[in-house]
């Protein structure tokens, strides 16, 4: 069982099998540059051991040029990738939009949603970016790490990198590098539809995170666990049986 203690200027991830960690989210953006190289170098690369049963996809809806923000966790059963569980919460975004820095945006947001959980994951898929990050510690990797479970970055866009170019075929894939590091793969989920850029998040190897998020992939680009997510924050009412939404409440950095 895990727990999850949103307080100010500090965020406690509390497992009872782990021992307890927290790091300050009120920082200014060199602040949390420098706490973003500390902690890559603790994003393991390889897989740990798995029996996926339950794949949680998050997401959080927050506009650039206004505080409010809607994060959505969606637990699906696995493989029938059946909904399971909703949670959505509501509130308001302290930390400015600065690029490279989401996770200081929306992560304590997200972590609200997750909080309030009765399941427990065993694999999460993030909307966003893994290690394909210039301090190799975008949102994927930073919520694996607070929540200490395996986790996969599958983003829309490219943040950095270069790849070959990519067939146009259904699960075609191109190695993402930066210099001479893999950084993650571009992937074609379905013909002739733009790729998304999969990364490891954390407790997880590329070939392996990958494989999921081809198999995640029902006839849509995203894989369900994301797609999902991305609705739950858009604020679709598709998965409103499976909704526990909280009331609003102010979420600021801490």
């Amino acid at each position: 069982m895990r727990v999850i203690c949103i307080m100010r200027y500090a965020a406690f991830i509390i497992s009872f099998m782990k021992t307890p960690r927290s790091h300050p989210w009120d920082l200014d953006s060199r602040q949390a540059r420098k706490l973003q190289s500390k902690l890559s170098d603790e994003v393991i690369r390889v897989n740990s051991d798995m029996d996926i049963k339950l794949i949680a996809g998050i997401d959080i809806s927050a506009s650039r040029f206004s505080r409010a923000g809607r994060a959505a966790v969606v637990v699906l059963d696995y493989p029938s990738l059946e909904p399971c569980e909703v949670s959505v919460v509501e509130g308001e975004i302290d930390f400015p939009y600065i690029p490279g820095l989401l996770s200081f945006r929306e992560s304590p947001l997200a972590l609200r949603a997750w909080e309030r959980l009765k399941s427990r994951p065993d694999l999460l898929m993030v909307d966003g970016q893994g290690i394909a990050h210039p301090r190799r510690l975008g949102i994927a990797s930073h919520l694996g790490l607070l929540l200490d479970i395996p986790s996969i970055g599958c983003a829309k866009s490219r943040l950095i990198g270069t790849h070959d170019s990519l067939p146009e075929k259904a699960g075609s894939c191109r190695l993402l590098m930066e210099k001479d590091e893999i950084i993650g793969a571009a992937v074609r989920t379905k013909i002739r539809v733009k790729p998304v850029y999969v990364s490891i998040g954390h407790r997880i190897d590329l070939d392996t995170a990958v494989s999921l998020v081809l198999g995640c992939c029902r006839g849509y680009r995203l894989p369900q666990p994301a797609r999902l997510a991305h609705m739950a924050a858009g604020g679709s009412t598709a998965l409103t049986g499976y909704s526990k939404i909280a009331d609003k409440q102010k979420v600021q950095r801490g």
